[in-house]
């Protein structure tokens, strides 16, 4: 790792020499627009320059020049963001070596709450209604309370429209390897302070193919979501009322394969069926959210309340008869004043947190039914002077968990108990803008984390893991210290970045193998808890000559290990592989009167190094060998008469056809091709995307 931040270092070093040889008038108008980005994540509103924690952004514009079967994918080739994926319908986010419920994903104001703590779970979110990503690296207690250890992804939709206007868009896409059609239609509009958006989105896929698989089976899905929000703009405030509907049909791959053949074995006649097989889940996710601000005398005023509710139905031997049945209701509330500035002072204080109930309505069991309350109070504060801006601020959360019993055929599967976790979360950094083209970041942060209800009492068989899972009503509650340390460079002709990060985690939550058997056919598992160390950077340089040239270059590392165990237990799982990826990028026209309109062209490596760094115990985790992946991109504004018609993307991903296994892919793991050898399903090969954005403009 030392010789990674060596490298880093000196790229960074040779960037400052080249600026200086230049005139230190140069106006650097890209950085410069980026850093007028407003970012909403931290302590209230602030510019991203302002930001002492690193701070990922995506565009709108960066989401639509991305292929990906879901949100998270799409996100996950940004700096430090991996995926733990099952197939290419489910993704979960990874931030700096650490998921599941040490992030918290917010979208529509609220912390989306599904079955996050499970495997195959993915995040219920239509990426069609996504106008921009935020994403908080490391620990973000401080304005979110327990689950935000590693971080927050947070997705914003669009806002909403000047007075007067009525608009929309009809939008589509084709993926070639797995028969991916989507399609999306949206109408907003503002007419005397009243606003409104209507979306309806689809997606349904066929099974994906790859060199060495062939189609693999079960891993097709369909996907349908539907969004509105109604409101009123005024001088005092908002206040829109938004609700939403997502439903998500994902057949189950199980990796089983002919003894003879090798070949995978498949429930349905047509392995390019866009219908479900057998074992497959249906998730349905709805929500309502009241979401309202006030501008007061001195500050403003923000009270955002949600309900949602998460059903996930897991079918194995009938598509007419479930096993699982998974029925969650959240309320979730957050009221925080904001103070206006003040002698370069920013202060807030807020009130946030959740009532959860979770249910179980099937008739095989995992985790018992349980009621969850949590409360978080918390102030920030910020002041910015001259080169120096500093924040910082404390928080104090309550989480109370009760677990109702389960008898199960008169033995009992569920213990009634409950358990109280309190936690302290801090945050304190500053950015020091050494001149125009240099800021120095750094910025130490407390984070906490309550157990949830898997780690605490599950008692059953995990289908997603293929283990028995128990859990431990002992453990105590994750608390993290981590320290951020970021260099950002900017110029005319070149910019670099680097964000060096250090994370200790006591009592870091883990599932460890033991000896007995709970059921036959499945290696049981219980929760534990020890220490664990996180040390990593993400680095990036970016080369831009001439003002229609980019040549950017970002490297990604994480180092994440348990303290004082045995050598086959020493990483932590699904830790992210170290990955560089190198894009040029031709920005050919930038005509407002031209046929096309704001063209590019760019060609993208990513690289993916050997991981070594595993989970060895029980062959958990095995290594994964290093891969390269081609992808090409192109896009255009069509125009007619001056007016955009169109919006037109194309994406040939892994372009060589490479067969590979990310060493975050479950799949990984599936059962052995007797013929070849080879273990486990291998990702999508070669993949083309073509999408169509058209614009309507009825006022």
């Amino acid at each position: 790792m030392k010789s990674y931040i060596i490298v880093a270092l000196l790229a960074i070093s040779t960037a400052v020499q080249a600026q200086e040889l230049s005139d230190s008038t140069d106006i650097f108008y890209q950085h410069l627009n980026l850093n007028e980005i407003v970012v909403t994540g931290v302590a209230g509103s602030i510019k991203l320059k302002q930001a002492t924690a690193p701070v990922s952004i995506m565009t709108l514009n960066d989401l639509r020049t991305t292929a990906a079967t879901n949100i998270i994918d799409a996100i996950a080739h940004q700096p430090g963001i991996s995926q733990i994926t099952t197939g290419s319908g489910i993704s979960k986010p990874v931030i700096r070596g650490l998921g599941y419920n040490r992030i918290i994903v917010m979208n529509d104001g609220v912390r989306q709450e599904g079955q996050q703590w499970g495997d195959e779970h993915g995040i219920e979110i239509d990426a069609q209604e996504v106008n921009s990503v935020e994403v908080l690296k490391g620990p973000a207690s401080l304005m979110y309370g327990s689950d935000a250890m590693a971080g927050v992804v947070i997705f914003h939709g669009a806002p909403t429209l000047p007075e007067g206007e009525i608009r929309g868009s009809v939008s589509g896409e084709y993926q070639t390897n797995n028969g991916l059609w989507g399609y999306s239609m949206n109408l907003a509009g503002n007419q005397g302070g009243v606003v409104w958006n209507a979306r309806y989105s689809g997606k349904w896929a066929h099974a994906y193919k790859n060199k060495y698989d062939g189609y693999v089976p079960n891993s097709q899905f369909r996907e349908q979501a539907l969004s509105g929000m109604v409101g009123l703009n005024r001088y005092w405030g908002h206040s829109h009322l938004k609700f939403g509907y997502f439903h998500l049909t994902p057949s189950i791959i199980e990796g089983e394969r002919d003894e003879e053949t090798g070949e995978l074995e498949c429930s349905t006649d047509d392995v390019k069926t866009y219908s479900h097989g057998l074992p497959f889940q249906q998730v349905y996710h709805y929500k309502v959210i009241s979401d309202n601000a006030f501008y007061l005398p001195h500050g403003s005023l923000k009270a955002v309340v949600g309900y949602q509710q998460n059903r996930r139905q897991e079918y194995e031997e009938s598509a007419d008869e479930y096993g699982l049945y998974f029925q969650q209701h959240t309320l979730t509330y957050d009221v925080r004043y904001l103070n206006e500035e003040t002698q370069g002072w920013k202060w807030a204080v807020g009130l946030n947190g959740m009532y959860q109930r979770s249910l179980n309505k099937g008739d095989e069991y995992l985790i018992p039914a349980y009621h969850l309350f949590d409360a978080g109070l918390y102030a920030t504060a910020t002041r910015s002077w001259d080169r120096w801006s500093i924040n910082g601020g404390v928080r104090f959360d309550r989480r109370d968990l009760h677990s109702e019993s389960l008898f199960d055929d008169g033995e009992e599967r569920f213990t009634d108990f409950r358990r109280h976790f309190n936690g302290f979360a801090a945050s304190a950094g500053a950015v020091w803008n050494i001149n125009r083209q240099l800021n120095l970041r750094v910025n130490v942060a407390r984070g906490f984390r309550a157990p949830n209800m898997s780690e605490l009492a599950s008692n059953g068989v995990h289908e997603g893991t293929v283990r028995y899972e128990l859990g431990d009503r002992q453990l105590k509650a994750e608390h993290s210290w981590q320290a951020d340390l970021g260099l950002d460079f900017a110029s005319r002709y070149v910019s670099v970045q680097l964000a060096l990060f250090a994370n200790r985690i006591s009592n870091y939550i883990f599932a460890r193998r033991l000896n007995e058997t709970m059921e036959e056919g499945y290696l049981t598992y219980q929760y534990d808890a020890g220490d664990a160390r996180l040390l990593g950077f993400e680095t990036g340089i970016d080369l831009h000559p001439v003002h229609c040239i980019h040549f950017e270059n970002t490297f990604s590392y994480v180092d994440a290990r348990q303290l004082h165990q045995a050598a086959d237990t020493r990483y932590l799982p699904f830790t992210p592989a170290p990955r560089w990826t190198s894009e040029l990028k031709w920005e050919v026209t930038h005509e407002s009167r031209a046929l096309f309109n704001n063209a590019f062209v760019s060609a993208c490596i990513e690289c993916y190094l050997r991981q070594n760094h595993y989970y060895r115990a029980d062959e958990t985790e095995t290594a994964t060998p290093s891969y390269t992946l081609l992808n090409l991109s192109a896009g255009a504004d069509v125009q007619w008469k001056g007016k955009k018609v169109a919006e037109v993307y194309v994406n040939a991903d892994n372009l060589l056809d490479r067969a590979y296994q990310s060493h975050l892919s479950r799949l990984k793991y599936a059962d052995v091709n007797p013929v070849t050898g080879r273990r486990g399903i291998y990702n999508m090969g070669r993949n083309v995307t073509l999408r169509v954005v058209v614009p309507l403009r009825l006022m």
